[in-house]
């Protein structure tokens, strides 16, 4: 047999080397079944031949790459959808080749024949050929099916796999790492089901701290896709990894499990009351799930993330899965070149500029190589400093830290093998007149900024902290595992500060930056106060700082700044306010937001926004700067301020979105007309409930009339999605209900909500909910379940 050629391979036939053939999933599970002793549940593999012959024979290929054309923005919600449902559909349509499906068939009897089971329950998983690789984890982006049974079931899973290439994330991760959607190939691991009666996940390392000498196992009852998902707090163990002794065990409450249904389906069920808080393995077991975890890392070498089941039939302990752990090997390998201390500076002396061809931030020693026959000398978290990049460059390039050539553009050896690695590089800065390799001295600490294409002298603090000075701050990232979800999650922020702080939380963006912190903590004094005294210029570079604190913090993630929304009352306590404001009986229903900005007696002033948003786009070079208009009454004012921007030099397109607070009756009634000057909405909730209520948000007196649960706001808020999606307009909500009310969060994103943007504080929380929200649809429509509506949103 040719493995090359072969549609199916059983796990002792397979090798972690064979990823190519099956994927990084598929692989390990065969390195796990023929390398070591620990317990694997027996399956096959369907290869990446299998999957390219699918592609091809049914003249998906040709197809797919046809309507990949429309995919001309993937950080277009909307169109990112619309093209991938079309491919995910596509393939689904398709009919399997018979000699496929033959090979598929034959295969599960067979395994049905080695386990003694006629029909065994499988759990068909995908395993996509770039998958669970060190440097390029595709782990989550495709479909896992559960208790699957009968061929033709499993057939259907097989080609619901080959679909799941095409899911939303999946798509966009590629995109944003730089792999050809039609170059990755799917195997899908078909495998013996463990009905699980307690589940969960290991690391070898401890995830927060970075400690290596424990191994942490987390567990709750039922299947593990609860404790992955993070759907429920699971109970928490610590383990040291020498002798096995336990060091510390956390029993959370666990009060509902993912379990197998009779008949194939899968529910979520309510953990009787008395074994909510039961500890879900016993100490032998821990011990031995340790010692499996201990054996597996030895095997493999490195750091490594296990999922496990405890079987239900007989309480025999299974590994699942297992593949290396990404976050903490890569931040410990960085420790090994991390530049001494003693370099960093607050200066930011610009050493050359070239094209920012793949983005990040690095600091470290500069390793000038011009000779080929230098490439061996490069070592670990150094940065490689060099004319140009070649195949046999990649060694060397995977060691780097970050890469600068004097040669090149966005689509040169180094711009694409960067891009893949996921590391920093700046090229062609021999075009910018000055050479990388003749300014950059050998062994140089040099901060690589190649978001903007900049190269600076020495470590500067405020663009990358050395490990030593971060190493605690840097934990947050892994602190806690989160899923990934189909809606965005952005965070609400105000003040710049506590940017970075908060930018390292799992959040999408920023969907709403509050101007006004800035000017209360920074400028104190009037915008045409300042003009008429002359320094205009304290606004604009105020400004310009805080949004750049954001921007540099969060990028490349996008950050939504929301124009100055101060009442009139507001503005008068700024310094020199009273000679420029009027005295507003109802301040929160007067001169604010919109009204102000085409005013002649304030334009000069938003001018100066403006000013500050270009500076910190075209300056500093941050494109993930957009921005949002409050408190739009008619569409007219809308599209007066869309000409002043345009005039003032920003003009609305494929890297700069116009949103518009969806705060007023108004905005979502003519949706139809926004569209036109929009790109999107966000909906504050706090006054379109306080508009459509009729109740002043700031009266105690009707504070319990108050409510964004409300149908009312709800049907509204349900119309403005629905005519925002005709138009390829996205939505979004920034008030503080998604960040209160989980009942809210599920209403949003039932209706279809592109993205929601809560409070820090809220925003692991809010994407484990939706997460959780999202799993539910999902298995409602594969079940056919669909849940109804209790209340009509009809508008």
């Amino acid at each position: 047999m040719d493995r090359n050629t072969a549609f199916v391979l059983w796990f002792d036939e397979l090798r972690r080397s064979d990823v190519d053939l099956v994927g990084g999933k598929s692989s390990s599970l065969g390195e796990l079944t023929s390398q070591t002793k620990v317990p694997v549940p027996y399956g096959y593999a369907t290869t990446a031949a299998g999957y390219r012959h699918f592609m091809e024979a049914t003249g998906l290929n040709g197809k797919i790459k046809e309507l990949l054309t429309g995919l001309t923005d993937v950080e277009d919600p909307v169109q990112l959808r619309d093209v991938t449902a079309a491919i995910r559909k596509a393939v689904c349509d398709a009919d399997m080749p018979r000699d496929l499906a033959d090979s598929i068939r034959q295969s599960y009897i067979e395994l049905g024949e080695k386990v003694g089971q006629a029909d065994p329950y499988v759990a068909v998983r995908s395993s996509a050929t770039a998958e669970d690789l060190p440097d390029a984890s595709f782990a989550g982006q495709q479909d896992t099916y559960l208790n699957v049974k009968g061929a033709d079931m499993v057939i259907q899973k097989v080609k619901e796999c080959y679909a799941s290439t095409f899911t939303d994330r999946a798509t966009y991760y590629r995109t944003k790492k730089g792999f050809d959607h039609l170059e990755v190939a799917l195997s899908a691991a078909v495998q013996m089901m463990v009905f699980s009666k307690a589940a969960g996940v290991m690391f070898t390392v401890d995830l927060v701290t970075g400690d290596d000498s424990t191994i942490t196992i987390e567990g709750a009852w039922g299947l593990g896709e609860y404790v992955v998902q993070g759907t429920v707090t699971p109970d928490n163990f610590k383990v040291k990894k020498d002798d096995l002794t336990i060091l510390s065990k956390m029993v959370n409450t666990k009060p509902v499990m993912l379990v197998r249904k009779e008949g194939g389906d899968c529910e979520e069920v309510v953990v009787p009351r008395e074994q909510q808080k039961e500890q879900v393995i016993t100490e032998e077991q821990i011990k031995e799930l340790a010692s499996y975890a201990k054996a597996i890392e030895a095997h493999y070498g490195c750091y490594m993330d296990m999922e496990w089941g405890v079987d239900e039939r007989d309480g025999k302990v299974w590994l699942l899965q297992a593949r290396p752990e990404t976050v903490w090997s890569k931040k410990n390998s960085e420790k090994k070149g991390a530049s001494d201390a003693s370099a960093v500076t607050s200066n930011r002396v610009v050493i050359v500029k070239g094209l920012p061809a793949s983005p990040g931030n690095a600091a470290g020693k500069a390793h000038v190589i011009l000779d080929p026959a230098q490439i061996g000398e490069f070592k670990d978290g150094e940065i490689l400093v060099t004319t140009m990049t070649a195949p046999d460059w990649v060694p060397a390039m995977k060691k780097a830290k970050a890469i600068v050539t004097d040669a090149g553009g966005m689509t040169c050896h180094a711009s694409i093998v960067s891009r893949e690695l996921g590391i920093p590089c700046i090229v062609g800065t021999k075009s910018r007149s000055v050479e990388a390799t003749t300014t950059i001295a050998d062994g140089m600490d040099i901060t690589v900024d190649a978001t903007n294409g900049i190269v600076y002298e020495g470590i500067v603090a405020d663009i990358v902290k050395p490990v030593a000075a971060s190493g605690a701050a840097a934990t947050v990232v892994a602190a806690e595992p989160v899923p990934v979800t189909g809606t965005k999650i952005y965070m609400n922020l105000g003040n710049p500060d506590l940017a970075e702080k908060h930018g390292k939380l799992p959040c999408d963006g920023i969907g709403l930056m509050r101007e006004e912190f800035i000017w209360t903590t920074f400028i104190h004094e009037h915008p045409l106060y300042l003009i008429e005294i002359g320094h205009p210029e304290r606004v604009v570079d105020q400004l310009a700082d805080g949004m750049r604190k954001v921007c540099q913090a969060l990028a490349p993630r996008p950050v939504t700044l929301r124009f100055s929304d101060f009442k009139s009352s507001e503005y008068r306590n700024l310094k020199g306010g009273d000679k420029y404001e009027p005295q507003e009986s109802s301040a929160l229903l007067g001169w604010r937001g919109a009204s102000r900005y085409y005013d002649p007696k304030y334009t000069e002033a938003f001018k100066l926004e403006l000013k500050a948003v270009k500076k910190v786009r075209e300056e500093y070079g941050f494109k993930n700067l957009n921005v949002m208009i409050p408190f739009c009454r008619r569409v007219d004012e809308m599209e007066k301020i869309v000409a002043l921007m345009a005039a003032e030099g920003l003009h609305r397109g494929p890297d700069f979105k116009v949103w518009l607070m969806a705060e007023i009756p108004s905005n979502i009634i003519l949706a139809d007309q926004f569209n036109r000057f929009v790109d999107g909405y966000s909906i504050g909730s706090n006054d379109l409930t306080m508009l459509i209520m009729g109740c002043d948000r700031d009266n105690d007196t009707v504070a319990p009339l108050f409510d964004e649960r409300n149908l009312a706001v709800k049907r509204a808020i349900r119309h403005l999605i629905s005519v925002a999606h005709k138009d390829g307009k996205t939505v979004s909500i920034c008030g503080q209900a998604p960040s209160v009310y989980p009942d809210f969060t599920e209403f949003l994103v039932k209706s279809g909500i592109d993205s929601v943007s809560v409070n820090p504080d809220a925003v692991i929380s809010t994407r484990k909910s939706v997460a959780q929200i999202e799993q539910r649809i999902l298995m409602d429509s594969l079940t056919g379940r669909g849940r109804v509506d209790t209340e009509d949103y009809t508008w």
